[in-house]
């Protein structure tokens, strides 16, 4: 079977996410190919083909690519499943925009968010805000697939020598154009999705500035990404691409400490999957205790500070 992965980058660099789809990728078939859309961005499809395990990376260089617009870029990935059997993308909020549209073009079933093969079209994904696990089988010829990152280890970035095919689509399809967007700056701060400690704070934060002083000392203490809940993002304390959560990010680092967050499954599910669970609370009887490792029931504005201090 002949795969072919959707590579998540900004134009300079891959994203990890795209390890962990490589992975899955590998255990669909002995063929695993790489699809780099975007503009003036040879330097990520050379950093793609060191990926181990890889045999040729498509690069699609094009102005209309550069911002990765569903629009532009599904029609480009349908010309390429004319000769591969399977779409593999990271569930990230671009493969998720991308390949619901690529089945759709392709008039097959997407099945999404999966954690593990189970055979050439057989797989496991998440249900009910992953309180249950489903195990799914395509009938169709193509198949579309998204991969939840944490549920499989990453691929080596190094040691591969892939080859570098340069392919073109349509481009502009004429149906979207990019406006704009706003970067939340996280200075040194490593990304949630490949950070080893996460930080994330909820509600009782009461605002942006009380977020600001209570959670980030303690992250840049931990050397940790940042994370929040979706009503802290929702309450305007932080940008959405804090949000960890069903609806946001998918995380499952070493260390996840959940403060002032009640423990909705909505976060939950988000979150879950962390080796080391740690929450702060002053709810006893907060969700969030039944699937910590260690709870702490207390004031937040008491207790982190002096953990800060402590560290």
């Amino acid at each position: 079977m002949k795969t072919l992965v959707w590579v998540e980058h900004d134009n300079n660099e891959m994203k990890d996410a795209t390890l962990s789809a490589v992975t899955a990728a590998s255990q669909l078939g002995s063929e695993v190919h790489l699809l780099v859309a975007g503009s003036n961005c040879r330097a990520v499809a050379e950093q793609a083909a060191k990926i181990a395990g890889v045999g040729k990376v498509h690069l699609a260089d094009d102005a209309a690519y550069e911002h990765a617009l569903a629009e532009n870029v599904a029609p480009l990935i349908v010309d390429q499943m004319g000769h591969h059997d399977a779409f593999v993308a990271p569930s990230t909020t671009t493969g998720k925009n991308v390949a619901p549209r690529v089945a759709a073009l392709l008039d097959v079933m997407q099945i999404s968010d999966i954690l593990s093969v189970e055979g050439d079209k057989t797989f496991t994904r998440p249900i009910y805000a992953g309180n249950a696990i489903a195990t799914v089988e395509s009938s169709d010829e193509k198949l579309v697939v998204t991969v939840r990152g944490t549920a499989f280890d990453k691929a080596e970035a190094e040691g591969g020598a892939g080859t570098i095919e340069e392919i073109s689509g349509a481009g502009d399809a004429g149906l979207s154009s990019f406006v704009g967007q706003e970067i939340a700056e996280g200075g040194e701060r490593p990304e949630l999705t490949s950070a080893n400690v996460i930080v994330s704070g909820g509600r009782a934060l009461k605002d942006s500035a009380t977020f600001e002083e209570y959670i980030m000392p303690l992250a840049d203490k931990l050397g940790a990404g940042v994370g929040a809940s979706r009503a802290a993002v929702d309450a305007g304390y932080v940008p959405n691409d804090y949000q960890v959560g069903q609806t946001g990010k998918i995380v499952a680092p070493e260390v996840y400490i959940a403060v002032g967050i009640s423990g909705a499954i909505q976060h939950l599910a988000g979150m879950k999957d962390s080796k080391t669970i740690i929450a702060i609370n002053k709810d006893e009887d907060a969700p969030i205790f039944q699937v910590a490792d260690i709870g702490l029931v207390g004031d937040l504005y008491k207790i982190l500070p002096e953990l800060t201090e402590k560290l």
